[in-house]
């Protein structure tokens, strides 16, 4: 996993909990890195969920909500760090049927050796979309902040249904109708 979501994710804690906060999540955790992370390296995915579980222990939010709030974070990294790619696109639903062959691809220009999830379009029209998320890590609440943020970003709302396909939340079918 990217540095620069551990990076980000610390932000967070840092903004949003207190230096208290995020010394006794590091601290509990079992860090290879002991905590330490430039946004280039890459990391182990089970220190983020160690630096999640030991989050949600203290505040008593679940992880998956977690998730949101810190998807709702990253976008605006997103907005400020790449508002040229954000300003490709005129429409909710157009930019988030191109993750997966235009955002992607622009991602590992920038970290070819991402692990990215998945995105299969299963149907588009100007005001739904069906996707089935894939991937290795159950970040799937990641994803749907995400979402919500990219239709706030164009001023607009829609309803998204999360439907687990396997019980682990490694594949998920995100069911999103524009308002």
């Amino acid at each position: 996993m990217k540095g620069i979501v551990f990076t980000e994710f610390l932000d967070l804690v840092e903004d949003k909990f207190g230096l208290e906060m995020l010394d006794n999540i590091i601290n509990a955790s079992d860090l290879e890195s002991q905590g330490v992370y430039t946004s280039v390296g890459t990391y182990k995915f089970s220190e983020m969920l160690q630096l999640l579980q030991h989050l949600s222990a203290n505040t008593g939010i679940s992880i998956d909500d977690l998730l949101l709030v810190y998807a709702e974070h990253f976008f605006g990294v997103l907005e400020d760090s790449y508002p040229g790619l954000l300003k490709t696109y005129k429409d909710p639903i157009e930019m988030l049927s191109s993750i997966e062959n235009h955002i992607h691809v622009e991602v590992r220009k920038i970290y070819p050796d991402a692990e990215l999830p998945t995105f299969e379009v299963l149907e588009k029209t100007d005001n739904r979309l069906i996707m089935i998320y894939k991937s290795s890590r159950a970040m799937h609440h990641f994803g749907l902040g995400l979402m919500n943020k990219t239709f706030e970003h164009f001023n607009s709302t829609a309803s998204i249904v999360l439907e687990k396909i396997k019980e682990d939340g490694t594949e998920v079918k995100f069911i999103i109708n524009k308002n």
